[in-house]
């Protein structure tokens, strides 16, 4: 290996000490708001990725003459704040995708975050009863809502539907078997499998039917001395359709009551309104699930429902006491942020035409296709970019988190492209903004779908595009 030429040796001695530097920094008041042990971590790597630089010849040209200790704090002061950022950060969903599992599922209400807020910020009465001054349960809080909206006897809440299914399983058929239709044996996503999720609460599977067609014998077959219970899982995440048939959670239930046995439901959406009410594909419901006659109900908080990440449960008060006694009831209960969350939640639900305004999700997938639009033509003339290509098109949104999987929702997406650069790279620029955008690439185009971006993200997003790609004159006028 050569040695380094005066110049190399000239860069390599113009590295400012990483004393020297902070104390620069400190003194110029740069970072005033980083740990000092971010800004030595930045400074730290910045050197050494300096002193390599220069010597593999690639140092950049802004550093090639001399490297500043003022250029040199910049650089640790901008590398910090990259470095500190939180990791779990706002983004704009331009996916058409409403309760898109990978950005957190459903937006909650106004009143639900305002509710987190104040019993958040100091204490409140989880497990206390303000009345009689004794220790209360924290089930309190959210049973009597769960009981009126869907006529249950009784109601628990954990941290997910799949804590839910899997206390279901242990308290009321651990060490037996419990039957289920093969049709209804679904994953939930991340390689998250039913059967297993049963088979850790101490049961064993006995599925009956076949893939496309189950009818009641099948389970009466199988029920022997051994049966814990009959389950029914609601197809939430797909649909087979042609030659098919199912056994209805109302015969099920009957099934259910004439052997003794009790049916578990997973009914996995969790919605509480008349979908077809608001234009959408009819969903079961939690009221409609109670009055078939099932023992345990299951759904999930956070997807049709609208509300935080949560575990419901409704049912028979035998059933549901028998689960809230189990000892992984502690192990799965859900803390006071959640539960005012979705106690706030559910209290909008007690007026049926108020949850479609205010609940983000409802609203997002009823609004109007030309409200939808307006925005997206809105979006088009505030988006100044030279060379861009912008087209309000017509498309489909999609309600997504497992649900509604054949509703196809008419929406309109603002298509943008460039000459010389892909969808897939206007994506990147975007999703790796300051403020992340999120877009789906469709023909070469990148797609961001006005139908789950607020009228008060619009600005945002367009501010997002005019300074992550060169600024020019506005795209042409929208059609």
């Amino acid at each position: 290996m050569n040695p380094p030429d005066e110049k190399t040796r000239e860069l390599l001695r113009s590295i400012p000490q990483v004393n020297d530097l902070l104390e620069f920094i400190e003194g110029q008041g740069l970072g005033s708001d980083l740990p000092r042990k971010v800004l030595l971590d930045s400074a730290q790597s910045l050197l050494e990725e300096l002193r390599e630089s220069i010597l593999a010849g690639t140092l950049d040209e802004v550093c090639r003459e001399d490297i500043t200790l003022e250029l040199a704090a910049s650089m640790v002061v901008q590398r910090g704040w990259q470095s500190f950022r939180t990791n779990l950060r706002k983004v704009i969903n331009a996916t058409g995708v409403v309760l898109h599992t990978n950005l957190g599922r459903a937006p909650l209400a106004a009143a639900a975050f305002e509710a987190m807020g104040e019993a958040g910020e100091g204490y409140c009465n989880l497990e206390y009863v303000l009345e009689s001054g004794e220790r209360g349960s924290r089930q309190q809080h959210l049973e009597q809502w769960l009981r009126e909206l869907t006529g249950a006897e009784a109601a628990l809440v954990v941290n997910n539907n799949a804590a839910a299914v899997l206390l279901a399983v242990a308290a009321v058929a651990r060490g037996r078997e419990v039957v289920v239709s093969r049709g209804e044996l679904v994953e939930i996503g991340d390689s998250f499998r039913l059967p297993e999720i049963m088979a850790q609460g101490g049961a064993r599977l006995v599925d009956v039917g076949t893939t496309n067609r189950t009818v009641l014998d099948d389970y009466r077959n199988a029920i022997g001395p051994e049966t814990g219970a009959l389950m029914k899982i609601h197809q939430s995440n797909f649909r087979i359709v042609g030659y098919t048939d199912e056994v209805s959670l109302e015969e099920l239930t009957r099934l259910g009551r004439q052997q003794f046995v009790p049916v578990i439901c997973d009914l996995g959406s969790g919605c509480l309104v008349d979908l077809r009410r608001l234009g959408l594909p009819a969903e079961p419901m939690l009221k409609t699930a109670v009055e078939s006659g099932a023992d345990i109900v299951t759904a999930s908080g956070d997807k049709l429902l609208g509300g935080p990440q949560a575990g419901i449960v409704v049912g028979s008060r035998e059933y549901v006491e028998a689960l809230r006694k189990h000892p992984l009831a502690r192990a799965v209960r859900v803390d006071k942020m959640t539960i005012a969350a979705l106690e706030a939640t559910l209290r909008i639900y007690m007026d049926p035409w108020r949850a479609p305004l205010d609940i983000p999700a409802l609203r997002m997938l009823s609004e109007d296709a030309t409200v939808v639009r307006d925005r997206a033509r809105r979006l088009k003339r505030l988006v100044k970019v030279e060379g861009l290509t912008c087209e309000v098109v017509d498309e489909v949104s999609r309600a997504g988190g497992g649900t509604l999987p054949m509703a196809e929702v008419p929406t309109y997406c603002l298509a943008l492209s460039a000459p010389g650069r892909g969808a897939s790279e206007l994506e990147r620029l975007l999703r790796t903004a300051d403020v992340s955008v999120l877009g789906r690439v469709k023909d070469d185009r990148l797609l961001l779908d006005l139908r789950t971006v607020a009228d008060g993200e619009v600005p945002t997003v367009a501010l997002v595009i005019n300074e992550n790609i060169q600024a020019g004159p506005p795209c042409d006028d929208a059609t």
